[in-house]
């Protein structure tokens, strides 16, 4: 049965999904109900020197609003802290929270979980298989940080 170019992004896209709905869904199975995929995002991208709404938005590839919104949240939720920059007593600087990390490293946990899931399902030399296949496929590091205003479309504000 031959597939069209469509069916193989449908699948990829569909394989993204299951396995990002799986990890959501056990997340709020342990605690974490309110977690989402553009959060694990946003707080790679502050460990990663993100430490404004303006840099947020550079760097997801969303609007400085939409990276506001984004950071009001996970505030409030305590995954990211604002805090005093040393270098400017006016600046506040986003840092993610040793709960933020927490939330991270169990969401790597369950997607370890998952592969294994996968594994057990399909075999472990074919899953490897499919992932060289991939890496071959898409390079070695398939995801941006962009990823979020990409999906929405966002293309954030010019200078924001």
């Amino acid at each position: 049965m031959s597939r069209s170019g469509a069916d193989l992004a449908l699948l990829l896209l569909g394989g993204f999904r299951t396995l990002v709905d799986s990890a959501i869904a056990e997340l709020a199975r342990r605690g974490h109900e309110d977690v989402r995929p553009v959060h694990d995002f946003a707080m790679r991208a502050i460990a990663a020197g993100a430490d404004s709404a303006s840099e947020l938005g550079r760097r997801l590839s969303i609007s400085k609003q939409s990276a506001a919104r984004t950071i009001a949240v996970l505030e409030q939720r305590g995954y990211v802290a604002r805090e005093p920059d040393p270098d400017d007593a006016r600046r506040k600087r986003l840092q993610v929270t040793p709960l933020g990390f927490e939330v991270l490293r169990e969401g790597e946990a369950i997607f370890d979980e998952l592969r294994r899931r996968w594994a057990r399902q399909i075999g472990t030399a074919e899953l490897e298989a499919l992932e060289a296949h991939l890496r071959a496929l898409v390079g070695r590091q398939p995801v941006r940080f962009d990823t979020p205003g990409w999906l929405t479309h966002d293309l954030g504000e010019p200078g924001a």
